[in-house]
């Protein structure tokens, strides 16, 4: 039997189960650089550049070990194509007795794919995606009858089935599941933080550069200064970076932002581990070593597990337990746009304009750039969730959808109403200077709310606040805001909804 394999973009490794069985005499691997898939959402340069070139390494790796590939690279003229007219192409000219492939990532495409079978006349086997710690199943299983669904809970389900950070007699390490409260520390410049891991480009990413730049030149952000790993090898070797020189510093700091540092101690592996250049499992494995090692802090490494053994897999059963729904979620009734600068970083809000301009430059952002300032700028301002999270697709180089919309839509904006997160990520422009030094370069005044020159997030955090007292006053985690807002004196309340007022009617301008 002759099986025609399709691995897509975010699949791309050899312990993928579409392989599983797979005879390298008969059957045949498709890939396929399509337009419409490259172009559906405002996707970065990076990402594209990313992708792109990692498939054609993959490709040729898979050629080098045997494999019959047939790989369609980009072309404009074929931007009519889809993955489906790729893989019936190939069905038509050299005949196949079933397609495999690993389940995808994205509700939209899957729902595609479990209708191929029909259209392509052959048998169509959707494979579980073997690389995550928890089936669907399985997390199914674990939120059946739970009133509300809690990361920490599931998180600590995952550590007692991997192992990772457990004792022998079945406790935490350190005592403790969750060390949270010991990773908030502003980082001042020291100790110093490491410089960032870099690949430089070889021909086939410069020529991915090239295509990138001439036919997605309207696409959000830059390729200039690309220099993610596209090879397994390479994004080991980024790993191993972050274990020498980052991780020891990433419990403390992994809250901090800086005016004058993009990466700090992050580990910016999250974009080899979403398309399959790194296994999440060898990630924490091997983080888990550097603490029994030594080498880190038990704070940093158990936070940083919790990112990918906890957060990861859970926003992941969010997803697909959830979908198509989740996805329409608009709980707060937002109907703003986003405004334009989330596109240009053309604002006077240092914390916003770093933020995005490091989007742009990088197709990176660190998780609290993106909660607490992106996002907590769009929860205060009442954006259109379809409309942030669409965004957050595009400019993010880890971003897929089944990761991306329950982080943004649950989490960032709390448009489903409280089920992935029990409050809302809301935040003043005090818990941004807390955390940064943003505040002390910026047009605007932190310690103000309503003059010309207060910062913009002070205000918008009380309007917030008012705006949806009968969605929160009752949550037991925001009486404390609700019992400050009812001290105000009414001329304050006054003043701070009536600078709000303004920010909101002018949003592209402040």
């Amino acid at each position: 039997m002759a099986n025609l394999i399709l691995i897509l973009g975010d699949q791309l490794t050899t312990d993928i189960s579409a392989l599983e069985g797979a005879d390298r005499e008969t059957d045949r691997i498709v890939m396929a650089e399509v337009h419409n898939e490259a172009s559906y959402t405002n996707h970065h340069k990076k990402k594209l550049v990313l992708l792109f070139s990692a498939m054609r390494h993959f490709a040729q790796q898979l050629r080098d070990d045997g494999w019959q590939v047939h790989y369609q690279q980009y072309h404009p003229d074929n931007k009519a194509q889809s993955l489906e007219s790729v893989v019936a192409a190939a069905i038509r000219d050299q005949g196949a007795d079933q397609v495999i492939t690993t389940e995808c990532g994205e509700w939209r495409l899957h729902e595609q794919i479990s209708q191929w079978q029909d259209s392509l006349g052959v048998p169509v086997q959707i494979r579980p995606d073997t690389r995550f710690f928890a089936t669907k199943q399985e997390f199914a299983d674990w939120a059946e009858g739970r009133k509300q669904l809690r990361m920490e809970f599931f998180y600590r389900e995952m550590r007692r089935k991997t192992g990772l950070l457990m004792t022998p007699e079945g406790k935490p390490e350190g005592g403790e599941w969750n060390y949270d409260a010991d990773n908030r520390r502003k980082w001042t410049g020291k100790p110093a933080a490491p410089a960032p891991f870099r690949v430089e480009p070889d021909a086939v990413t410069r020529e991915v550069m090239e295509l990138v730049d001439e036919h997605f030149a309207d696409h959000f952000g830059t390729t200039e200064d690309f220099h993610f790993a596209v090879t397994p090898e390479d994004a080991k070797q980024a790993l191993a970076h972050f274990m020498d020189f980052a991780l020891p510093c990433f419990g403390d700091f992994q809250d901090a932002m800086s005016d004058e540092e993009d990466w700090l101690f992050h580990s910016i592996l999250s974009p080899y581990i979403n398309c399959g250049l790194l296994d999440p499992s060898a990630v924490c494995e091997a983080a888990a070593q550097a603490w029994y090692a030594g080498q880190a802090p038990i704070n940093a490494v158990e936070g940083f597990i919790r990112q990918i053994l906890g957060w990861r897999e859970f926003v992941r059963g969010i997803y697909w337990m959830n979908m198509p729904g989740y996805a329409k979620e608009n709980r707060l009734g937002n109907t703003r746009d986003l405004p334009w600068f989330y596109w240009t970083g053309d604002t006077k809000m240092r914390c916003m304009h770093k933020a995005i301009d490091a989007t742009r430059r990088n197709a990176y952002a660190h998780h609290i750039q993106r909660l607490m300032v992106t996002g907590n700028f769009a929860l205060l301002a009442g954006v259109r969730p379809e409309e942030i999270c669409d965004w957050y697709l595009a400019v993010y180089a880890d971003a897929y959808d089944w990761v991306e919309l329950p982080n943004v839509l649950g989490m960032v904006m709390h448009a489903d109403g409280g089920y992935l997160g029990s409050k809302p990520y809301a935040a003043s422009g005090k818990y941004i200077q807390r955390m940064s030094d943003h505040c002390s370069n910026c047009h605007y005044k932190v310690n103000k709310s309503t003059e010309e020159d207060a910062c913009p997030f002070n205000s918008l955090y009380w309007h917030f606040i008012n705006r949806h007292q009968a969605d929160f006053s009752n949550n037991p985690r925001m009486g404390m805001m609700y019992r400050n807002w009812e001290k105000q004196k009414p001329e304050g309340r006054e003043a701070l909804l009536k600078r709000a007022d303004y920010l909101l009617a002018n949003l592209d301008t402040i």
